[in-house]
């Protein structure tokens, strides 16, 4: 069911619901933000390897990335308000596990977890909103909730450098549990239950499993090839490859599947979901070496390594939705390709980041140009998603586009440390973590310039037509595309994490 009309932004009711929103997402965000920067000191307190240290990172981005269209689904149909209580539940108390992991192996289990309760949390936030405000007021609470959300990610390296260097790592994960309390007492009292009464037939649950053993497989074979080629890396490669296409089969045959393919009968949506998988994939990657390399080559204590790339998402608060305006002016091919090229240029200019960089001369200049390329890039990227789909497909549209942005992630993590030489407890040696964190930067470089490249060959120069056109207003972080699975979200193409 709908509310009946909806509430209004501006009374105190639909002030509560953007907060309990933007608190739940916020939480998922803040805590995808300061894993990065406690690496290091995870891998020292726990003893671990670098494949460890990929998996404590990919865990988390598997479950997340196979299971999260499914986690829209379900809130459609058992209530978007009760799936949202019980991701926040769920990943609250995965991170309560996380934070008093005894082992390696136990941190990693409780990061799979973490990212069910993400698939669940991240899509119902979103849905929240669409489904509770008045049409008239849905843009707006869109807005604040990713402005809200943008706070949380200009936050959350400051927080996670600071917890690392003083109470220590397993701090960033105890702070979700304050946070998740404060969420779900707001939710039970304020935002009302909804779900969609239309929505009929079985979930796609074949899907998301084999999705999510498929990138598994693959992650589990690029993961460990670094440390070596054995029969167990081989046999997984196969049996990823295998059970993907698989998962296409059964996609093909499902009456509602997770993945519509005839999505990817548009031109235009298949190349900018290809450009999406080059763009978070270099930006995952360079994410994951940039902090070792501040911290275990440049010797920045981990608040000033946190802190040390938040120009990045201060130019993309002030000046995203300019962005979104310039490339409804142009078209997207403009910004599509200037973008990557701009941020494939900062990236460069980390190699300026060595054993004695100084912050203002050696790492701001790279985190100002990357920061420029990213803003020029994400909110028309978001905006062209959504465009080149039946407005009614807009939410399964952006959903797919944001598992793309995951999934592209999840395997730039696990492939550059085999790609750059790096493994064992090389990340704990300067020489050994500068010379592949160069090379790492060189292939993240080139992946931007091929999502350039095949934006200017593939993306319309004109913009799209009006009757489709999404608003691409609000943008608050560079994780992941929007996510709204199964909903078609209005003049909605907020970023969430």
């Amino acid at each position: 069911m709908e509310i009946e009309n909806g509430i209004r932004l501006h009374s105190a009711r639909g002030r509560w619901v953007v907060l309990a929103a933007a608190l739940g997402s916020g939480m998922a965000m803040l805590d995808g933000s300061v894993v990065n920067v406690a690496l290091p000191h995870i891998g020292a307190d726990l003893g671990a390897s670098l494949a460890a240290l990929q998996w404590t990172v990919n865990a988390y981005l598997l479950t997340l990335a196979g299971l999260i269209l499914l986690g829209g689904s379900l809130g459609d149909r058992y209530g978007r308000r009760r799936v949202f209580l019980i991701g926040v539940a769920w990943f609250a108390l995965a991170s309560g596990l996380c934070a008093i992991a005894p082992t390696v192996g136990v941190l990693i289990a409780a990061r799979a977890l973490q990212g069910i309760g993400g698939a669940l949390l991240t899509p119902g936030s979103l849905a929240l909103l669409q489904a509770t405000f008045h049409p008239d007021d849905r843009s707006g609470a869109v807005g604040a909730w990713s402005g809200l959300g943008g706070v949380a990610t200009a936050v959350g390296p400051f927080l996670g450098g600071w917890l690392v260097s003083g109470p220590g790592w397993r701090w960033i994960f105890v702070l979700n549990l304050p946070v998740a309390v404060a969420v779900a007492l707001l939710t039970v009292r304020h935002v009302p239950e909804s779900r969609d009464e239309q929505a009929t037939g079985r979930f796609d649950v074949p899907g998301a499993v084999l999705a999510a053993l498929a990138l598994g497989g693959v992650t589990f074979a690029l993961t460990e090839a670094a440390e070596g080629f054995s029969p167990a890396v081989a046999v997984s490669a196969v049996a990823g490859l295998l059970l993907g296409f698989a998962f296409l089969r059964v996609e093909r045959r499902t009456p509602e599947p997770m993945l519509p393919l005839g999505l990817f009968s548009s031109r235009l949506f298949s190349a900018v979901n290809l450009v999406t998988l080059a763009v978070y994939g270099a930006l995952s990657g360079v994410m994951f070496f940039l902090q070792v390399q501040l911290q275990t080559v440049s010797g920045f204590e981990p608040l000033v390594a946190g802190v040390a790339f938040a120009p990045v998402t201060v130019l993309m608060l002030l000046f995203s939705a300019r962005s979104g305006q310039l490339a409804n002016r142009t078209g997207p091919r403009l910004p599509l390709t200037a973008g990557p090229l701009i941020a494939a240029a900062g990236v460069l200019l980390m190699l300026r980041i060595g054993a004695h960089a100084d912050y203002w001369t050696d790492v701001f200049p790279a985190a100002v140009v990357f920061g420029a390329g990213l803003t020029l890039l994400v909110a028309p990227l978001t905006a062209t998603v959504l465009a080149a789909v039946d407005v009614r497909r807009a939410g399964i549209a952006s959903g797919v586009n944001n598992a793309a942005a995951r999934a592209a992630g999840l395997l730039a993590v696990a492939a550059l440390p085999l790609l750059t030489g790096l493994s064992g407890d090389q990340y704990r040696v300067p020489s050994a973590v500068d010379s592949a964190f160069r090379t790492a930067v060189l292939i993240c470089a080139g992946a931007l310039a091929a999502g350039g490249l095949l934006a200017l060959l593939t993306v319309p120069g004109k913009p799209a037509p009006a009757k489709s056109e999404p608003d691409a207003t609000w943008y608050c972080a560079a994780t992941a595309p929007p996510v709204d699975p199964g909903h078609e979200c209005p003049g909605s193409t907020a970023e969430t994490p």
